[in-house]
């Protein structure tokens, strides 16, 4: 059996609560020139996952009525590639923008210190890197919930975002040695 960590609905109240910017919208498949993975600078990744061709997108960094109904889960992240992209190319979802990051720190979404572990000097944030980090497993339940040890972590050089414009959370981090 699988263990939930995310449900859809709580994912989108919160994030729907930040009162954050415009989501990133489609554009015709005939402009697609990046990589079969990837659509606009996001990376869609593959089809490994278990819920994957099955119609619904279980990546926990989508949102919208082409998501699952069912709890979304951090080892799906980057493995229903077909269904997201289909989703994505018809609107049905857009990237959470907790995902986003363009250029600076201060266009990255902290989110809140909401999070059972915020406020302990580690960042518990799956979307970071660094020896800023905790090195207890990180869980989907904390991103956007330890803002004020990521950001400070972060301003001290201790952390960065991961790698590319929406980050590869399924990717081994980055050595900082």
């Amino acid at each position: 059996m699988r263990t939930r960590l995310f449900t859809a609905p709580i994912a989108a109240a919160a994030i729907a609560a930040l009162a954050l910017p415009a989501p990133v919208m489609a554009t015709p498949e005939s402009e697609l020139t990046m990589s079969i993975g990837s659509f606009e600078g996001i990376d869609f990744g593959d089809d490994a996952g278990e819920f994957a061709r099955d119609g619904e997108c279980d990546d926990l960094r989508f949102d919208g009525e082409g998501m699952t109904q069912t709890p979304l889960l951090a080892e799906d992240l980057y493995h229903d590639a077909s269904d997201c992209r289909a989703a994505f190319n018809a609107n049905k979802i857009t990237l959470s923008p907790m995902f986003m990051r363009l250029s600076g720190a201060a266009e990255i979404i902290w989110g809140d210190d909401s999070g059972d572990f915020s406020r302990d000097g580690e960042c518990d944030d799956m979307r970071f890197e660094g020896p800023g980090m905790t090195f207890t497993p990180l869980i989907a339940e904390d991103i956007g919930r330890d803002a004020s040890d990521c950001r400070a972590a972060f301003q001290k050089g201790k952390i960065t975002w991961r790698v590319g414009p929406v980050g590869r959370l399924d990717q081994e981090p980055a050595s900082f040695s």
